[in-house]
């Protein structure tokens, strides 16, 4: 779903705290905020999406304890990204420094920064080609490490800065590399 606020001026965009009580009165949809002051807005996606979801996270959340690098995050965390848009991806890893620089109050609601690496798992109701600009968008924000997982077609995007993105042809793994130092995401649960 998407919904367009259409505004005469750069100065009428939606403000960070309009948004946040947009999506507080709408806490069931998973809602972004795109450079074109567009709002879209997704739906449940499924039981089989729920699986590989919980997959993930749990990989991630057990290489997160044994490190304790930094802080993952589901879906439910939106990014203030420093171009404006605002952007939950599937899940996200913020560096442990960045992440304790941050006020309680900055914690709150969303998070006024770019996350050091983020993923998107696509679901067959994405677009394959909206998610693709999705990573672009968090790699040109500051993001140093970023996966596209498509589960249907086997195949991870990896987007790094200055770099053109890399995909792997059904992999048994994708590797965190400098960014998520140790991890290894094992893919053959997910396909």
């Amino acid at each position: 779903m998407r919904l367009q606020f259409e505004f005469d001026d750069e100065s009428n965009k939606l403000s960070v705290d309009e948004f946040w009580d947009f999506c507080s009165q709408n806490d069931k949809l998973q809602i972004e905020l795109t450079k074109d002051n567009e709002i879209t807005a997704t739906f449940p996606k499924g039981f089989a999406f729920s699986q590989k979801s919980i997959e993930i996270l749990l990989q991630f959340s057990g290489w997160e304890k044994t490190y304790q690098t930094g802080k993952v995050f589901n879906h439910l965390v939106g990014y203030v990204l420093p171009k404006g848009l605002i952007f939950s991806p599937s899940f996200s890893w913020i560096k442990k420094e960045r992440f304790e620089s941050l006020s309680k109050e900055q914690k709150e609601k969303l998070l006024h920064l770019c996350p050091d690496f983020a993923l998107e798992l696509r679901s067959e109701y994405d677009s394959l080609d909206t998610l693709q600009s999705k990573m672009i968008e968090y790699i040109e924000n500051g993001a140093r490490l970023g996966w596209l997982i498509d589960p249907k077609a086997k195949k991870v995007h990896v987007y790094r800065p200055d770099e053109k993105a890399k995909i792997l042809d059904n992999p048994k793994t994708v590797s965190g590399e400098d960014v998520l130092v140790g991890f290894e995401l094992d893919l053959t649960e997910i396909w």
